[in-house]
């Protein structure tokens, strides 16, 4: 065994293999400046997981994300995170913070969407709120095309989203993000605000 790997344990590429294996996904080099992603599917949806990097002058944020675009039927939005990550950004995209109906889960996230019964729909799914409550942290929602990074999609084709700072090395958190996209993403085909089709996009 190395001595960095002996320090740090094993790298992104060896737990994100090890993930791909798991999950029946594919390892995708995107180049020398992106780095490997993985890219799984479940049904028609695609799922990808890569990292990306900020500059903030002189230091550099580094930011692991997952993404799955779909085809949004309904137009409804939500966005969840831990109290305290971003409790101090007051509303955000014109979106209500709502309870959901569950004191626990409704003590411990923040919840805010733009449709209240979808909401309560959507977090009724015992399971999807056991995935959520599995993330130490977790910045969870679905994106519009006009999102932070400019990308694009066709007309009804919105984005779920998942963001954390640093790099997750940690595969069983990374199959349970899997497993939280392919729940939520057939909970919304459930109630009504996706369909299941293939969006036609490449990430």
């Amino acid at each position: 065994m190395s001595l960095l790997r002996e320090i740090f344990g094993p790298s992104k590429k060896e737990i994100w293999e090890q993930l791909s294996n798991e999950i029946e996904a594919d390892i995708v080099n995107s180049g020398l400046w992106k780095g490997d992603k993985v890219v799984a599917r479940v049904k028609e949806w695609t799922i990808t997981l890569d990292t990306y990097t900020v500059s903030t002058g002189k230091t550099h944020i580094t930011y692991t994300r997952m993404r799955a675009p779909y085809v949004n039927k309904d137009g409804f939005r939500f966005k969840i995170y831990r109290k305290g990550l971003f409790s101090g950004l007051g509303k955000l995209f014109g979106m209500e913070d709502i309870e959901v109906g569950f004191p626990g889960f409704d003590e411990e996230f923040i919840i805010k969407g733009n449709n209240k019964q979808k909401l309560i729909e959507l977090f009724s799914n015992s399971k999807i709120r056991e995935l959520i409550e599995l993330q130490p942290q977790i910045s969870f929602e679905v994106k519009d095309d006009e999102g932070w990074f400019g990308k694009e999609f066709p007309y009804g084709v919105d984005e779920l989203y998942f963001q954390v700072t640093g790099v997750i090395k940690d595969v069983e958190r990374l199959k349970t993000l899997y497993y939280l996209f392919a729940e939520v993403l057939g909970q919304l085909c459930m109630i009504g605000s996706a369909y299941e089709k293939n969006p036609h996009i490449e990430l």
